[in-house]
C-alpha cells in the first residue's frame, strides 16, 4: 500500500491511513488498543462527513469499551451477534446451535466469510448504487463486485431482498411518504430465470375478506401516536 498511488480524494490522509493499517494488521499495538488506533484515525473525519459527529464519536468510544471485554479481535468479531428472538419474545425457544443466531455483517466485513444461508438486504439501485449514487464508471464497477461478494457468501441458500418501497425520514403526523425501489441493474431481466422469485400474495378484495372475530384495533391511530 505504501508503494501504491493514493486515491485522488485521499492523497493528504493516505500516509497516516497506511501506517494505521500496517500497525493493526501486524498487531503491533495489541488488542483492544488496535481498535483505538482505528478510532483515532477516523475521528478527525467525523465532523467533515457526518452531521451527527458527536453521536458517532460516542458510539465509537462505546464500541471500544465493549471490545475491551473480549480477549482477542477474533473473539470480538465472531461473538458480536444479534440475540435470537427469545430475548424479546416468548414465541421462540432458546437457541441450541451457533447457527440459530443471526449474524449481521456489512459486505466489506463479509469478505472471506461463508454462511449456510445469506439474506442480502436492499438489492436495489441506490443501495447497491446506480450511477446516481456513485457517479463514475470505476465506482459503479466496484459496487458490482461488492454485490458479487455478497452473493457468494452463501453456501446453501441465497436470498436477495428487493423491498417494494422505502419510507422517508421526517414523516409528518398524517403522512405516508415513500419512494418505490428498483431492482439493482446488476441483476437484469435476462437472468431472472435463474432465480426463484417470491412476492407478497395479492391482497383479497373487500368482498372476499371475512369479518374479524376479535376486537378491532385502530392501527392508523397507533402509528400516528408513534410519529408525534
Amino acid at each position: 500500500m505504501r508503494d501504491s498511488p493514493a486515491p485522488p480524494r485521499a492523497s493528504e490522509d493516505w500516509p497516516n491511513f497506511v501506517e494505521a493499517v500496517h500497525a493493526i494488521k501486524f498487531g503491533r499495538a495489541g488488542w483492544p488498543a488496535e481498535l483505538g488506533l482505528a478510532r483515532l484515525w477516523y475521528e478527525p473525519h467525523l465532523d467533515r462527513n457526518h452531521e451527527d459527529a458527536i453521536t458517532r464519536r460516542a458510539d465509537l468510544l462505546q464500541l471500544e469499551q465493549i471490545a475491551s471485554g473480549y480477549p482477542s479481535r477474533e473473539r470480538f468479531l465472531t461473538e458480536m451477534t444479534l440475540d435470537p428472538l427469545d430475548a424479546t419474545s416468548d414465541q421462540a425457544g432458546v437457541p441450541l446451535l451457533d447457527e440459530d443466531y443471526l449474524n449481521l455483517s456489512t459486505i466489506h466485513s463479509a469478505k472471506g466469510q461463508e454462511w449456510k444461508s445469506v439474506f442480502v438486504l436492499n438489492v436495489v439501485d441506490g443501495c447497491m448504487p446506480s450511477d446516481l449514487g456513485t457517479g463514475q464508471a470505476h465506482e459503479i464497477e466496484e459496487e458490482r463486485r461488492l454485490l458479487y461478494v455478497a452473493m457468494t457468501r452463501a453456501k446453501d441458500d441465497l436470498h436477495l431482498m428487493v423491498p417494494q418501497c422505502f419510507y422517508t425520514y421526517g414523516q409528518n403526523t398524517m403522512g405516508d411518504r415513500h419512494v418505490y425501489a428498483a431492482r439493482t441493474r446488476f441483476i437484469p431481466n435476462e437472468i431472472l430465470n435463474l432465480f426463484q422469485c417470491t412476492t407478497w400474495p395479492i391482497a383479497a378484495t373487500a368482498a372476499a375478506r371475512t369479518a374479524s372475530q376479535g376486537p378491532r384495533v385502530d392501527v392508523t391511530a397507533r402509528m400516528r401516536s408513534m410519529w408525534r
